[in-house]
């Protein structure tokens, strides 16, 4: 019989399009499957026919929500997957905000190209539309943490707390007589609001994250960095912009704004949560009180400090208002939803602050205009950025360099392979060198579409 083997599929040489297959006997289990972000060449990846025939996939383990692990899912079905999708609980809630809004913003992307024409396509069309995600979320199945599942073909899987994001997991699965475990992408250690990342003990083969791979985040206090650049900006009567993700990113800055707001730093400034899916999220963030440190009150206070913005005409009228005031918006690098049209807004004013949350994925607007980029295109125009642009990297959701070593450090004996990805190629290797000399072990960096036999 063959051996189990193990494929990159996505986010190999790069921080996003997590997908990768495991395949033994006849079966396969997909760990992620998830959209590529980015480079236009990234983005076009999600156009191809999936690497191998979804049918042949038998089910898919989703180690959290964010589009980059999950966004995938509507076209592998309509491709064909016919199988179940084993999740968090939470993220089995979170999906259905955040595919269903993937699925929105892409209808309504193609339908805006096609009415101004400047798309090449004729017709421009979505990636995939709203009953593909609907046919997607119905095939999830929620599991619970730290219970064992089976998942047939004599393959087993349990999800432990990674912290991250709200329901995010790492991913054991025990099969062909091998213990496999997926990192996913892993929270940070004395979060504010997440859990640490959970200790796994032993394995066979490791697949580990490397985003912060060659970095190590601040020490400094967000809420004071928060603070000063919130009062720089007051100073000339701008307006602070947050693009954050909705998912994990939005209620962090929630937090934050309710923590100045009790120490009366910032008593009379108005905070505006305009993004719908941050909305529902902080919803779903006060119905899991086990997956996160905050207790109940806390928890409603900070999700209560903003003004909820859903009506559309609203959010109009918000970013044409001269008060200063602090928004946040998703999407976390500015590559779609609302923020967009509020920064179209702020982004020429010198008054105004753009202010991202953490790490931008290479080709994307965050990063171009972290890296002083002085026009940005949007919607067809060439817009003039003329705002002060700065960045809290403290706030990343993801373990840097020295936190992904404690986790790993926790293994009571070395894999026989550890396969680092969802980096970019300087941090994957800074990552692969740092853990063969302090700890010894068999580290690789794939290539996407490499293929391992798992013996």
């Amino acid at each position: 019989m063959a051996p189990l083997t193990l494929s990159f599929l996505g986010a190999a040489g790069t921080v996003t399009g997590s997908r990768h297959l495991l395949r033994y006997d006849g079966h396969g289990i997909l760990v992620d499957c998830g959209l590529f972000q980015g480079l236009k060449a990234l983005r076009l990846k999600n156009w191809a026919r999936f690497a191998v025939p979804p049918e042949t996939i038998d089910k898919v383990v989703l180690t959290h929500a964010h589009l980059d692990h999950s966004g995938y899912l509507p076209k592998l079905v309509r491709e064909g997957f016919g199988g179940r999708v084993l999740c968090s609980e939470a993220s089995a809630e979170l999906c259905l905000l955040l595919l269903l809004d993937s699925a929105r913003i892409q209808e309504n992307d193609a339908e805006f190209a096609n009415r101004h024409g400047f798309s090449r396509h004729k017709p421009a069309l979505p990636l995939y539309d709203q009953r593909d995600a609907e046919r997607a979320l119905e095939r999830i199945d929620a599991v619970r943490f730290d219970e064992p599942i089976d998942m047939g073909y004599g393959a087993h899987l349990l999800l432990r707390r990674a912290g991250h994001i709200l329901g995010a997991a790492t991913a054991q699965i025990d099969w062909a007589g091998k213990r496999v475990v997926f990192s996913g992408d892993l929270g940070r250690y004395a979060d504010p609001l997440m859990p640490d990342p959970a200790r796994v003990a032993t394995c066979d083969y490791l697949v580990v994250e490397s985003t912060y791979g060659d970095r190590t985040h601040p020490a400094t206090d967000p809420a004071a960095a928060l603070l000063e650049i919130v009062e720089r900006t007051m100073m000339r009567g701008g307006s602070v912009l947050i693009p954050a993700f909705a998912v994990g990113r939005a209620q962090e800055l929630l937090h934050l704004c309710w923590q100045l707001k009790k120490a009366g730093k910032i008593p009379s400034l108005p905070v505006y949560l305009d993004s719908p899916m941050s909305i529902d999220a902080s919803g779903i963030f006060q119905r899991y009180p086990n997956d996160h440190r905050l207790s109940p009150d806390v928890c409603r206070q900070s999700m209560s400090v903003a003004t909820y913005v859903r009506d559309i005409e609203k959010s109009r009228a918000l970013k044409h208002s001269p008060v200063p005031k602090i928004i946040i918006s998703a999407s976390g690098m500015a590559t779609g939803g609302r923020v967009l049209h509020h920064l179209k807004a702020l982004a020429p004013d010198p008054r105004n602050t753009i202010l991202f949350a953490g790490f931008q994925a290479a080709g994307t607007r965050g990063d171009s205009l972290l890296k002083g980029a002085k026009e940005v295109k949007m919607h067809g125009q060439w817009i003039p950025v003329r705002a002060e642009i700065d960045n809290l990297p403290m706030l990343s959701a993801h373990a840097d360099a020295g936190e992904i070593l404690r986790w790993l450090s926790g293994f009571e004996r070395p894999p026989t392979r550890t396969f680092i990805v969802h980096g970019e190629g300087d941090a994957s290797a800074a990552l692969q060198q740092r853990i063969e000399r302090e700890l010894g072990w068999d580290c690789v960096v794939p290539s996407e579409g490499e293929c391992h036999m798992l013996t």
